[in-house]
């Protein structure tokens, strides 16, 4: 069987569609990825792990619009485009799977005109990405209707925790699969830090939902820690990197490979990742730092009130503190000042991953989900596998 998914960022930064990706390779699928490549970093095509991967670029018109909502359209027609030239040159995929709703629409298209089947793979609520932009209600209303009019067209839906399932069930009649964004373990026995300096690592979306850049300046002003920032030239990549020079103790290292995020996790002391309990996204979302910090055995510090928070609460694996300034300093201070607090935490976060929340889990359901479908797909056409 042949999968086509379709991605609006670059999947080597992407370890969420990458894992999954590789899993479905390792299972036996062909995986073919069209991503598009914002910056122009990367190769036209490539071969990673036996997945192959076409880029779409900011070419032509698409260089000089201001923002990529109005790129999106242009993005959707070059992707189906790559997609119909992989199709007629032999790659005839009987799957296409979607990741987040700027890719849905190509799926859409390539759905009605090869018949294709349709999954859809919601890493977050993308209308309360928009709301959070203080977006006119009109056209909040048309993003809407523009994502019930699409949903309508898919035949299953993937997603990372059971508050977007719960959410999407509520709207669609469709099947649903929880896949969460748990990480491989790298061991089982807990590997104290060596660190010289307390040092707190953060790795993902640089934005004010994230209490950026505000954070490189609670940090900055606090002795004996360290803070490491790794994240993409999206958003206020350009201020919190700005903000970072003016301290001794901020490093900002820009956008590294998925693979790098797991290394400097383990060298790290804590992880933070502080999200808006304001924003309904950002409030349910799952975070790929904590899964990070299970496996390596680190504590978290992440917001009270939230889907991250309430799973730190439950795992006992880090701090919870309210969304402000005063809050996060008193839970660096806390942990730096507390190293066997902070093993305590690391540890049970590592215990966490080892008994349930790991790849080799979630990796089942997504295979379980395919097999399905492909049991249904070929019963439904009477055919053989092949």
């Amino acid at each position: 069987m042949k999968i086509l998914m379709l991605l609006s960022k670059e999947i080597i930064t992407d370890d969420r569609v990458y894992r999954e990706a590789k899993a479905l390779v390792e299972a036996g699928y062909k995986v073919t990825v069209i991503s598009w490549d914002r910056h122009g970093e990367y190769e036209k095509t490539s071969n990673i792990d036996g997945i192959n991967v076409f880029r779409v670029y900011n070419e032509g018109i698409m260089r000089i619009l201001k923002n990529d909502m109005l790129r999106n359209p242009l993005w959707w027609k070059k992707a189906y485009k790559k997609a119909l030239e992989i199709y007629k040159k032999g790659y005839k995929f009987d799957f296409v799977h979607c990741h987040d709703l700027d890719t849905l629409q190509i799926g859409v298209w390539l759905k009605k005109k090869l018949n294709t089947k349709l999954i859809y793979d919601a890493h977050d609520l993308f209308i309360a990405y928009a709301k959070s932009k203080n977006l006119p209600r009109m056209i909040i209303k048309l993003i809407e209707n523009f994502e019930k009019k699409l949903l309508s067209n898919v035949d299953g839906i993937v997603t990372v925790n059971e508050a977007l399932a719960n959410f999407y069930e509520n709207l669609y009649n469709k099947p649903i699969q929880i896949v969460m964004n748990c990480k491989e373990l790298i061991t089982k026995r807990y590997i104290k830090p060596n660190s010289e300096i307390f040092t707190i690592f953060y790795a993902g979306i640089l934005g004010r939902e994230r209490f950026f850049p505000e954070i490189v300046d609670i940090v900055g002003n606090i002795d004996k820690v360290k803070l490491v920032i790794a994240g993409k030239k999206e958003n206020i990549w350009k201020e919190v990197k700005k903000r970072s020079e003016l301290y001794d103790n901020v490093e900002y290292i820009g956008t590294i490979p998925f693979k790098e995020v797991i290394n400097l996790t383990l060298n790290a002391d804590c992880i933070i990742a502080m999200v808006s309990p304001k924003n309904m996204g950002t409030k349910l979302a799952t975070l790929n730092k904590q899964f990070e910090a299970m496996i390596c055995g680190r504590p978290i510090i992440t917001t009270r009130g939230t889907y991250a928070g309430e799973l730190t609460e439950k795992l006992k694996c880090g701090l919870t503190v309210e969304y402000n300034a005063e809050a996060i300093k008193e839970a660096i201070i806390k942990l730096r000042d507390n190293p066997k607090l902070c093993e305590k935490l690391g540890k049970n976060a590592l215990q966490a991953a080892i008994e349930k929340y790991n790849w080799e889990n979630e990796k089942k359901k997504l295979l379980e989900m395919y097999k399905s479908m492909v049991d249904k797909f070929f019963n439904a056409n009477n055919i053989r596998k092949r």
